[in-house]
């Protein structure tokens, strides 16, 4: 069990809790696409048989392979991210506390770990959809190819959220096979938002990162403008989220859910000034982990009632 729980906290598996509600999101929207033709919300009420279709067999399967795919694919970018971090992790007091600088896991492990989830990841797409399978080793190149990004470019921040952004959009098409306009609104949500709480948690290395010559937005900008890029991308995420829930025509029980997440946007910045970090990690976790459980859960209840 102690094995086990060194390879959780590792890839940090509390931290699904982000990127996983919005890929049921787009699981859901998938499903009433396929099954009846359009967004739930312009269709006319389906019949019981119809109805029936959603929590069928093979939907259930569809389900956990989705889940499956979300899983490991995060599994594999951590664990990548981890083993590439190794040496910068054991100079900072912050991170050399993980299991890699500390040698509860070695490097060669969290390597194979990495290789191994890369490919169940891939293996689950296989049984998924010809499309997914092809795209595939485009999500690996984007959510491995973040470990890098910190050594070139302060915009590591916006490849993180394009990595999480893939949740909504994956999980879609994994159930329909095509693009659509709503899913990709989730998507570019999740983007800002991610983007913005990163930045927020970086704001604990911008010595550091500065210090060994790494990129981020506080380390370039210093705190009080890397709060301010925060906000403005927080501000685009909450407008997308308004767009999305307008053009798609969602009842009030969405607007309840928006409420949730812009005020706990608000509240996050409210919790971190430029020269008081005290409770980074209240914002990062608890604040981002209830705006997105809060939000997911309302569209859901919009969607099936």
């Amino acid at each position: 069990m102690s094995t086990v729980r060194s390879y959780l906290s590792l890839i940090k598996f509390s931290h699904t809790i982000f990127a996983m509600p919005f890929a049921l999101i787009g699981f859901f929207l998938g499903l009433f696409h396929r099954y009846f033709g359009s967004i739930p919300f312009d269709a006319a009420l389906p019949d019981e048989g119809r109805m029936s279709d959603l929590f069928s067999r093979s939907t259930l399967v569809l389900f956990f392979l989705v889940i499956g795919c979300m899983i490991t694919a995060r599994t594999a970018a951590m664990a990548f991210n981890r083993y590439l971090d190794r040496s910068i992790d054991a100079l900072n007091p912050r991170t050399a506390i993980r299991e890699i600088p500390k040698g509860i896991i070695r490097p060669k492990q969290a390597l194979l770990f990495t290789f191994v989830n890369a490919l169940l990841f891939i293996g689950l797409t296989w049984f998924i959809n010809p499309l997914c399978f092809y795209l595939s080793p485009v999500a690996l190149l984007v959510i491995l190819g973040y470990s890098y990004t910190k050594r070139f470019t302060s915009l590591c921040h916006l490849v993180l959220g394009l990595g999480l952004s893939l949740a909504p959009i994956g999980a879609y098409l994994a159930v329909t096979g095509v693009f659509n306009w709503l899913p990709i609104l989730f998507s570019l949500t999740v983007i800002c938002w991610v983007s913005g709480f990163d930045i927020i948690y970086s704001l604990q290395d911008d010595a550091f990162d500065r210090s060994q010559s790494l990129y981020s937005i506080p380390a370039g900008v210093g705190r009080k403008k890397a709060l301010l890029i925060a906000r403005l991308l927080h501000v685009l995420s909450a407008l997308f989220i308004l767009i999305a829930g307008l053009l798609a025509a969602f009842s009030w029980i969405y607007w309840v859910g928006v409420a949730g997440f812009w005020g706990m946007l608000l509240y996050q910045h409210r919790l971190v000034k430029p020269d008081d970090l005290s409770r980074v990690n209240l914002a990062f976790m608890t604040a981002n982990g209830v705006a997105s459980v809060v939000f997911s859960l309302f569209v859901l209840i919009d969607i099936f009632f």
